[in-house]
């Protein structure tokens, strides 16, 4: 009986470990998603598990080599400073992959030991994996995951979308029409590029005839650059150029890397002229994409361009009845539409807001009033009271300083035009709602590092320079007035 007791001791014992990892690891991905952005962690860090704990070494799982690469390479030496300040026993952490129920997993060599303090280092939007039965398997290795939730039947049409979703349906229904090949699909964050691309994707790839591929543009260059350093050029153009469709995401991603541009170049023509179909977004026209070479606009703009506009009142709400009809969860009118005139710009945002009511809703089993959704969403609600653009921050600390305008995306280096950039990237994360490597691009394609640098660095400063400090407080009261 001893025996039996001991060892089911031992069992609950190995439980409540396990269960403080997992609480541990929630805590290190909440930081990791606030760090590099939302889609940045689902695409490279949302599919890590955590495996065995050996000493002062951590194991974390990754379902495939160039995932392990990849982290290892970019978030390696993060990830061991992260489990290090939860759990100070933990100085190393290993990548493996993790291979079928059965089969030996692949370890990568173990990432250098923890130092507290160490620095950050973090594109598609790659869906979590679904079952088989729900979304037919698109079998590109290059490509991202179409997302479930995307399709035609969820995306709601409205006066701003209807000939972008008009065109996607053609170009799903008829791949390679003529005129629709390429189709460009273009306008501001959040408002549709993205499920109509998974849209299409699904669709074509239901059919069980059609090959796939989706990505961002930054994981095109990303697996451009891997294949560069492992050798695998070739193999890298084969399989992007073999396929049926070729989908990229935020095509502004490429503006400034001209030779990730000039493979891009290579690969559109070699499809097109094979009589492939291309989809491209980005949040521009191509006439407007100063920074794209002249050929590669020129051929995005030959076939179907089409723009979605900013969403109107009467389509905010269509969306927000649909989501809640599909949640279940009574949601008043007046919700509803003080929902949609308080948040205008962001579809993203408009269903994230509703979707935390609805679950906030069903974990206390409480009504949803209007009295509840403003005590729910009072940060969301808070932030949209204060709009503030990083175009306006940029413009008012540059005329702060007198310096040109131009200079917060250059590339100089100066004290006198360096600390100007710094403060308005301290005061972009500060009073946006934008993302690391968001507010990086629109400081002249900047890494999100370079951002997180100069946030610790102004944050240094205010606190040993009290006149710095006034001139940084003043900028913030005159942008939030």
């Amino acid at each position: 009986m001893t025996g039996e007791l001991g060892g089911y001791d031992a069992v609950a014992e190995a439980r409540s470990a396990r269960n403080i990892l997992d609480i541990h690891w929630t805590r290190i991905c909440a930081r990791l998603q606030a760090e590099v952005g939302e889609v940045e962690y689902r695409t490279w860090l949302k599919q890590i598990t955590i495996g065995p704990v050996d000493g002062d070494e951590i194991t974390l799982n990754l379902p495939t080599r160039f995932l392990r690469d990849w982290v290892r390479s970019q978030y390696g030496d993060r990830l061991s400073t992260l489990w290090n300040a939860e759990i100070p026993e933990i100085r190393r952490v290993e990548l493996q992959v993790a291979r079928a129920e059965g089969a030996a997993a692949t370890p990568s060599a173990p990432i250098a030991s923890a130092a507290p303090g160490g620095d950050d280092r973090g594109v598609a939007a790659a869906a979590p994996a679904v079952a088989e039965d729900r979304v037919p398997e698109n079998r590109n290795d290059l490509a991202a995951p179409l997302d479930p939730r995307f399709t035609f039947d969820t995306f709601v049409v409205g006066k701003p979308n209807e000939f972008a979703y008009a065109c996607a349906r053609r170009v799903a229904e008829r791949p390679s029409s003529p005129g629709f090949n390429p189709l460009f699909l273009y306008g501001g964050v959040g408002l549709g590029k993205t499920h109509l691309m998974h849209a299409i994707g699904s669709e074509l790839v239901r059919g069980g005839a059609v090959s796939v591929a989706y990505m961002s543009a930054e994981k095109f260059m990303y697996r451009f650059i891997a294949a560069i350093r492992s050798q695998s050029t070739m193999e890298f153009k084969e399989q992007l150029r073999s396929v049926d469709v070729l989908m990229i995401d935020d095509l502004q991603f490429l503006i400034g890397k001209d030779n990730t541009q000039e493979e891009f170049f290579h690969t559109f023509n070699a499809l097109v002229d094979a009589g492939r179909q291309i989809v491209v977004s980005a949040d521009k026209s191509p006439s407007d994409l100063s920074g794209l070479e002249d050929r590669l606009r020129t051929r995005l703009g030959c076939g179907m361009v089409a723009d979605i506009h900013a969403t109107t009142f009467e389509l905010r709400i269509s969306i927000l009845e649909s989501k809640a009809a599909a949640s279940g969860v009574a949601v008043p009118g007046k919700v509803l539409e003080f929902l949609a005139h308080k948040i205008t710009s962001n579809v993203r945002e408009l269903e994230g807001a509703l979707n935390r009511l609805i679950a906030h809703a069903n974990l206390f089993g409480r009504p949803v009033t209007l009295e509840a959704t403003q005590d729910v969403l009072h940060d969301i609600l808070k932030a949209h009271d204060r709009r503030v653009t990083i175009e306006e921050i940029q413009r008012k600390v540059s005329e702060h300083w007198n310096i040109r305008l131009t200079d917060m995306s250059s590339a100089r280096r100066a004290r006198a035009v360096a600390r100007p950039r710094q403060v308005a990237m301290y005061l972009a994360k500060q009073l946006t709602s934008r993302s690391l490597p968001e507010i990086g691009r629109k400081f002249g394609n900047r890494d999100h590092t370079t951002v997180m640098h100069a946030v610790a660095r102004v944050t240094e400063l205010m606190e040993r320079d009290t006149a710095f400090a006034e001139d940084v407080e003043l900028l913030r009261r005159m942008l939030e007035s």
